[in-house]
């Protein structure tokens, strides 16, 4: 481990030599880049730097036992080196998760999709209900999220939705949401008091830029279409809607919520660009990781992740057995118990696969 914390130590001294190099800070894409380097390796060397206080303060401080000339001088010291041996010992359980491999993506906005499955209007409302909580969510972390396409629904849900979530992070947190979502809840459509049970799908997929991704002009199919809200309440007449389809791999997005065509493109290729390098990047986690579905970041969006009981006011993780009784504050945005459990559980197990 000692020599994984030297080469970190390296790597961010290497970093601040480049952010101030006058060079660099002309090119404001790289600089910018290396900029995000040095930020997420921050707190992994503060922690380091700590670490390395505390052992020469045990170190010191056995020189000073050793050298004490009365017993209450003997008590100090050794209380003292007792309280460093504590924080050694929990740095020390610490540092190997900080030191472990850190997805590529994590730092990237992303780009949600949530879709109605099983259950009719009563999932669509339950879709609509998600994007209120992602949204909100995105709003606490100080985050923006735009949307990109819907197909909303005359009562208020969503057949499906498309946004993008922008800020540093959104990534490394929003990924484990990948997945379908049950909801258990008496619809307001019931008139008998029944409960049902209905299910949503959500992806979350990495913003990929162009560099991550290269897309042949002459492999898509680009349709123009005029814009239109729920229920024909609203009609565009321009045809500022864009629709694309890449023929390689059949992967159709369409965009529809600005009023300009060009920028309806834009989103539309941002999703493209972010969908083929899912495929991509999953098909290839499939050839590598037949156990991939045991880890909690998997992003399988068949897997049942997680369930809102609405009657008993509590929402269950599946993936790591966690209920938490507080529904209506987990709708309004309150994800950081959720996802700090999810993160914890997703190390603890990378952790165990490199023992």
């Amino acid at each position: 481990m000692l020599e994984k914390l030297k080469a970190v130590e390296e790597k961010y001294r290497e970093l601040e030599s480049l952010i101030a190099d006058p060079t660099v800070l002309a090119d404001v894409e790289r600089w910018q880049k290396l900029n995000r380097q040095h930020s997420g390796l921050t707190p992994l060397v503060e922690k380091i730097r700590e670490y390395q206080r505390v052992m020469r303060g045990i170190e010191d401080d056995k020189a000073m036992f050793n050298e004490a000339i009365d017993d209450e001088m003997r008590k100090l010291v050794e209380e003292e080196l007792t309280e460093l041996k504590a924080k050694q010992a929990a740095l020390e359980e610490e540092l190997p998760r900080l030191l472990l491999p850190k997805d590529s993506n994590d730092d990237k906005n992303v780009i949600v999709e949530i879709r109605g499955g099983v259950g009719g209007e009563e999932a669509a409302l339950f879709a609509g209900d998600l994007f209120r909580m992602y949204s909100r969510f995105a709003e606490k972390q100080n985050w923006r999220a735009d949307i990109i396409d819907a197909n909303p629904t005359e009562i208020g849900g969503f057949k499906e939705i498309s946004f993008t979530v922008d800020g540093y992070g959104a990534y490394s947190k929003l990924k484990y949401e990948s997945g379908t979502h049950r909801v258990q809840r008496v619809p307001v459509t019931e008139s008998s008091g029944r409960i049902h049970t209905s299910a949503v799908t959500v992806a979350v997929l990495p913003e990929a830029e162009e560099v991550d991704v290269a897309i042949n002009p002459s492999d898509l199919r680009i349709d123009t279409y005029c814009a239109s809200g729920a229920g024909g309440q609203y009609v565009n007449r321009t045809e500022t809607a864009i629709r694309i389809t890449h023929i390689p791999t059949g992967i159709v997005v369409q965009c529809q919520d600005e009023k300009s065509q060009l920028k309806n493109k834009e989103k539309a290729m941002k999703v493209l660009r972010a969908r083929i390098l899912d495929k991509a990047q999953t098909e290839q986690a499939a050839a590598v990781a037949a156990d991939r579905k045991s880890q909690v970041g998997s992003g399988d969006r068949s897997e049942r992740i997680r369930t809102y009981n609405f009657p008993q006011g509590r929402v269950t993780d599946h993936r790591i057995g966690l209920t938490l009784h507080k529904l209506d504050s987990v709708l309004n945005g309150d994800l950081e118990e959720l996802l700090s459990a999810l993160i914890t559980a997703d190390q603890a197990e990378r952790l165990r696969q490199q023992t």
